[in-house]
């Protein structure tokens, strides 16, 4: 009869297999004798990192270095744990005691590395990486975590080279694979940008978040093969509290307040749980001005920008100082600058990490702390774990709840969240009068008078519109808009060519239904003050649905441009309907397609109704 394999030949066994319950019971119940073995005890308290039972692998890794002290191993993975609880001074000096013992320990190098990079300390980052480089040239996650730091930089050739590099030594890489993604992404080669999505989740079908936001570069490609069976498995996935999208690409897909707010949930307890590694906060003594901190990324010429800009000009300086966090880019374009000078104080914290930006944001006791961001692009959530002020709000960059318990309040209004509606939010609601869109009187519509046959369009045609984002149609909201053209004879649809990928699907989308491609008319982008003016060769603005024109419906308001919306249940997907209310043209607002579908086509077929 064969031995029986060691406990810990037992133990990696079942890690091996992802086992991690099992490998961990079977490790706490060794005997005297064994439970002094260090590999063992390290075996067992990866498995409580991995399931997330930090005090036990915390207790665990102390015990190891506690039987042996210059385990180098022993001190690299309780660094390890410590970063991935943001408890940053102690990782790195388990990272350097590490390599006190072993200088020549790569892992270590690589996440010293990344630590520094979470950090924002990019020069130390890089030396890490290239140190671990130097010690094993092909060592492929350094290679792609060097790629993350150069992608971070917008050092973006760089990057795409580390990506390569490393998938070429490690083929099947889908980390890597989803790195490049999001480079090709922020590129706007979008294409090669889903490819990577796809052959990444084709390795790794659970990879975390990858597959709500491969369906996101999807419905921006206009890419809609299978997609109907995808919303179905997405759905499945959330209620199956599975690890499966940002939340963000859920609003453009599901009108379901409890299946966003469940996104947002299971997405902000992994990436962004509440951290207490500092202390808690306390209101601060009352004095003579409230201090407001706004934080956003979007500080430049950006629709955040468009809206805010005169809020912050308007703020009573009397009883509020108001200072800008900003973490995007230093674009030095005209929004930039007048957004700067409108706060009392702007301070760029931009290479600051989210731990350093709540700890200033103490020291300059913000009262109430706004996140302008959310979940959308370059977003910073981080800082707001944290706990960054006292009071910490939601306001206008997302457009729906952030299920995480320290964002207080969110900002809306009662077109947006009915009363009966409160319970899908984590947040507290606020309440503004008429529509909670601040907008900026001042906004500007060129003089340039455009001619017809200069943007494309036929002369004399009935001109439905839309200039939302290609990701916000869906394949419901495209069959509408089919059906609204066959009835309005000669009408044409003007749409935003945000990427020739999704014009080219489009159009072959609209063969597909039996309408000539020609009655499809693509509208590049352009200075926003001659993009306001180009809208007076509109007739109507037909709206999405699940997720509505939010700044483009009240662009085409400013410019006198009627629009037509559905209302659903979602915030994302009332918002022309709260700006509808406000400018009192609620007869614009429907609530089925049918009704939506009739509306579009009597005000097309009746010019004094439109009038």
């Amino acid at each position: 009869m064969p031995d029986r394999p060691s406990l810990l030949l037992q133990v990696i066994a079942l890690y091996n297999n992802a086992r991690y319950q099992e490998a961990l019971a079977l490790a706490e119940g060794a005997n005297s004798n064994e439970a002094k073995n260090v590999h063992l005890l390290n075996a067992a308290a990866i498995c409580a990192v991995i399931l997330g039972v930090s005090d036990k692998a915390e207790c665990l890794f102390r015990r190891v270095l506690s039987l042996k002290p210059d385990y180098a191993d022993g001190h690299n993975n309780l660094g390890y744990l410590f970063q991935k609880l943001k408890r940053h001074d102690e990782a790195e000096a388990c990272y350097r005691q590490a390599l006190s013992l072993k200088p020549d320990y790569i892992e270590a190098h690589n996440n010293l590395g990344i630590l520094f990079l979470e950090l924002k300390r990019h020069e130390e980052a890089e030396a890490c990486y290239r140190q671990a480089l130097s010690l094993k040239p092909d060592y492929a996650d350094a290679l792609n975590n060097l790629g993350n730091l150069f992608q971070e930089l917008k050092r973006y050739d760089e990057a795409k080279a580390c990506y390569r590099q490393a998938l070429s030594l490690k083929p099947n890489y889908a980390e890597a694979l989803y790195n490049l993604g999001n480079l090709f992404q922020e590129l706007k080669r979008y294409d090669e940008a889903e490819s990577c999505y796809r052959q990444a989740l084709s390795l790794k079908p659970d990879y975390e978040f990858l597959y709500g936001l491969h369906l996101s570069i999807k419905m921006l490609i206009c890419d809609w093969s299978l997609l109907e069976y995808q919303f179905a498995q997405l759905t499945a996935k959330i209620q199956g509290n599975e690890k499966a999208t940002i939340p963000f690409a859920v609003l453009g897909m599901i009108d379901s307040l409890p299946l966003q707010r469940k996104a947002s949930e299971i997405y902000v307890q992994t990436k962004y749980p509440i951290n207490s590694t500092i202390q808690q906060i306390e209101k601060y003594p009352r004095r003579e001005k409230i201090r407001i901190g706004y934080y956003s990324a979007d500080y430049h010429n950006h629709p955040i920008s468009y809206l805010m800009a005169e809020l912050f000009e308007r703020h009573d300086r009397a009883v509020f100082e108001i200072i800008a966090f900003s973490f995007g880019p230093d674009a030095n374009d005209e929004m930039r600058k007048r957004v700067a000078a409108a706060f009392d104080k702007f301070i760029d914290v931009r290479n600051q990490s989210d731990q350093d930006i709540a700890l200033l944001s103490r020291k300059l006791e913000i009262d109430i702390a706004v996140d302008l961001n959310g979940f959308t692009k370059n977003a910073r959530t981080g800082i707001f774990a944290f706990r960054a002020a006292p009071l910490q709000v939601n306001y206008l960059g997302y457009p729906g709840t952030m299920g995480a318990k320290y964002i207080d309040y969110l900002i809306a209004d009662k077109t947006l969240i009915p009363e009966g509606n409160q319970k899908h939010y984590s947040e507290k609601i606020v309440y503004l009068p008429n529509s909670y869109q601040v907008n900026d009187t001042k906004r500007h519509i060129s003089e340039k008078i455009f001619t017809r046959e200069e943007l494309g369009l036929p002369k004399t045609s009935f001109v439905f519109c839309c200039f939302n984002n290609n990701y916000k149609i869906t394949p419901n909201t495209f069959d509408g808009w089919i059906r609204i053209l066959k009835q309005v004879e000669g009408s044409v649809l003007w749409l935003l060519e945000d990427n020739p990928i999704a014009t080219r699907n489009l159009t072959k989308e609209a063969v597909k239904r039996g309408i000539d491609a020609n009655r499809l008319i693509f509208a590049k982008r352009m200075p926003l003050s001659e993009h306001l003016a180009r809208h007076r060769h509109a007739d109507l603005f037909l709206d999405t649905l699940p997720y509505n024109a939010h700044t483009t419906a009240s662009d085409a308001l400013w410019a006198g441009l009627p629009v037509l919306t559905c209302a659903g249940g979602a915030f994302a997907s009332r918002v022309a309907a709260s700006l509808l209310k406000a400018v009192q043209l609620p007869e614009l607002i429907r609530s089925t397609q049918e009704e939506y579908e009739r509306i579009a086509v009597d005000l097309a077929t009746h010019p004094e109704r439109l009038r």
